[in-house]
């Protein structure tokens, strides 16, 4: 038997797929990337930071319907003007101004890393240093490609929910 060299269009085909697929986190679940200083998230121990509050302004994220999923976090951890994110969840939850609040993916556009922190009024991205608002998730510094899409949260009383 004799073998043959792969055609390239095989082969590209093949380095494309793997490229798409493992991105630039890690399998530890840790985001991949470089270090920071902020503290580790856990599904226990979401990372929270405080931040300025962020001027632009969106569609909300938030209801007022019951859900079945677990409990996010209550309002009073999500600090106006900040955020917390939840990596097990891959969500990271804002408060752009008081009572408002906004979730969106915590996976970055850029590459697929797992955002870090919530910081300035921006959420960041440790992989390139690519930054969000807290407000809309648009894209404050590249070289994210695209704003972090928004996930629907519910807000009963004092209960930050996923829908």
């Amino acid at each position: 038997m004799t073998s043959r060299p792969a055609p390239r269009r095989t082969v590209l085909f093949a380095a494309a797929a793997l490229t798409m697929t493992t991105g630039c986190g890690s399998d530890g679940g840790g985001g991949g990337g470089t270090d920071t200083s902020a503290p580790a998230a856990t599904e226990g121990n979401p990372t929270t930071t405080g931040a300025s509050p962020a001027s632009t302004g969106a569609s909300p994220t938030a209801t007022t319907a019951p859900s079945g999923g677990a409990p996010l976090a209550r309002t009073s951890q999500i600090p106006v003007g900040g955020g917390m994110v939840f990596p097990e969840e891959k969500v990271v939850v804002t408060q752009p101004s008081a009572g408002e609040f906004k979730a969106f993916s915590a996976i970055c556009t850029h590459q697929g890393c797992t955002v870090n922190k919530v910081e300035d009024g921006t959420i960041d991205c440790p992989c390139h240093g690519s930054r969000y608002r807290v407000a809309d998730g648009s894209v404050v510094a590249g070289p994210a490609p695209r704003p972090l899409p928004a996930e629907r949260i519910i807000v009963s009383g004092e209960t930050i929910t996923l829908a």
